[in-house]
């Protein structure tokens, strides 16, 4: 193989999940830059469909499929289409999660009285919104003897960042998931099915905009705290996450599994002194 082919995903059907997301937007790029075929799954079909006629339109090619991560059955409605349409299924990106206002302990809180239904929804979704979709789509790259699933972590799995233990307990989780089934599937497939994870530092989405930034684009005081606590003094941009996306999706990474890539600017690195 030519090196300048390693990071190929030349007609390589992906799915992406969380698609219509600040960061899915760019993870469906950069594959669709990479010449692979990314498949938009979320539950904004409207978002779905404008992304996958951009990339059509570019001379690519796109799927739009409206999906809720945590229901198995539409899940499977959705390998089936992608089956129909495109014969296989190559990778993975658990891309769907986030926070949820019902995850969040804020500081005047009684810390003995939170909301625990809230903190187990944002743990699940952030979880099991990464178990059910890889064993959903899974099976089918272990069936045909070639995949690679990316998992996304964060920061937050790895430092405490005050408030947002939902998002952090579901995150570890995916942490955990990450290594665990990446030895199990190796153990049963060899060196068939990769899964790794990319672990994001801040990037400015939809979910953490209004925490970190003013409505004139100036930091609020969690936003300046972690520039702050940021080697590189600024948020990430959702294109940088793109070429670990594409190194841990393509053969470049043939013979690494149960990983994670760091993309956070030294965060998790930095002790603040």
């Amino acid at each position: 193989m030519a090196s300048n082919d390693l990071f190929s995903l030349q007609d390589k059907v992906i799915i992406v999940t969380g698609g219509t997301g600040v960061l899915g937007g760019a993870f469906v790029k950069g594959i669709a830059n990479a010449g692979g075929i990314p498949v938009i799954l979320g539950r904004n079909a409207a978002v779905a469909e404008q992304r996958a006629k951009e990339i059509i339109d570019n001379g690519g090619k796109a799927m739009a499929v409206v999906s809720n991560v945590l229901d198995e059955t539409e899940l499977v409605k959705a390998k089936n289409s992608i089956l129909e349409k495109y014969g296989t299924i190559d990778g993975l990106v658990n891309g769907a999660g986030g926070n949820l206002p019902e995850g969040v302990l804020q500081p005047d809180a009684d810390i003995f009285s939170m909301n625990m239904d809230g903190m187990k929804k944002a743990m699940e979704l952030n979880l099991w919104g990464t178990i059910i979709p890889t064993q959903v789509f899974g099976k089918v790259m272990a069936a045909k003897g070639k995949g690679s699933i990316v998992n996304i972590s964060s920061v937050t799995s790895k430092q405490v960042v005050t408030k947002v233990l939902g998002y952090s307990m579901g995150k570890a989780s995916v942490d955990c998931y990450n290594q665990w089934f990446a030895v199990e599937v190796a153990n049963r497939f060899g060196d068939a099915i990769r899964v790794n994870a990319i672990m994001p530092g801040f990037f400015l989405t939809e979910q953490n905009r209004t925490l970190l930034t003013q409505p004139d684009g100036s930091f609020t005081l969690r936003g300046n705290l972690v520039i702050q606590n940021t080697p590189f003094k600024r948020f990430g941009k959702p294109e940088e996450l793109v070429g670990a996306l594409i190194y841990l999706l393509s053969d470049a990474s043939k013979f690494v599994t149960g990983m994670q890539i760091g993309v956070d600017g030294g965060f998790t690195v930095y002790s603040g002194v």
